[in-house]
């Protein structure tokens, strides 16, 4: 009876051993498991922060592109303005041009007068002469820097161009 009573203890104490036994396998399972958990959490916020930031390059990069375009925008419509004003220039200078020419004629006559006063020796209408003669000349170099002005802005135009290109 006593070999039976202790056989049942010693069954009941295994009994006890194979719960807590089971009872640790539960609880580091449970461990295991939050820590599963943590680092699918730890993960998906990785990835949330990466996408934040993909974001954030791709409209930082937008931005400098629409910069970029509204800069190209800005130069076009400068070369756009340059060409409008020689264009004008020019049209002024064919305006001019007649008016060139009759002060080169202008200048002509003066020139035979100066000479014929020149052999009939009058000084004072010679002096006065003279005067309106360096005048006209004067006009004259300014007209002909005028006719240059347009050639001079559409080389400008093209060094822009050039600069633009590069």
């Amino acid at each position: 009876m006593i070999l039976l009573l202790l056989l049942l203890l010693l069954l009941l104490l295994l009994l006890l051993l194979l719960l807590l036994l089971l009872l640790l396998l539960q609880l580091l399972l449970l461990l295991l498991l939050l820590l599963l958990l943590l680092l699918l959490l730890l993960l998906l916020l990785l990835l949330l922060l990466l996408l934040l930031l993909l974001l954030l390059l791709l409209l930082l990069l937008l931005l400098l592109l629409l910069l970029l375009l509204l800069l190209l925008l800005l130069l076009l419509l400068l070369l756009l303005l340059l060409l409008l004003l020689i264009l004008l220039l020019q049209l002024l200078l064919l305006l001019l041009l007649p008016l060139l020419l009759l002060l080169l004629l202008l200048l002509l006559l003066l020139l035979l007068l100066l000479l014929l006063l020149l052999l009939l020796q009058q000084q004072l209408l010679l002096l006065l002469l003279l005067l309106l003669l360096l005048l006209l000349l004067l006009l004259l170099l300014l007209l002909l820097l005028l006719l240059l002005l347009p050639l001079l802005l559409l080389l400008l135009l093209l060094l822009l161009l050039i600069i633009i290109i590069m």
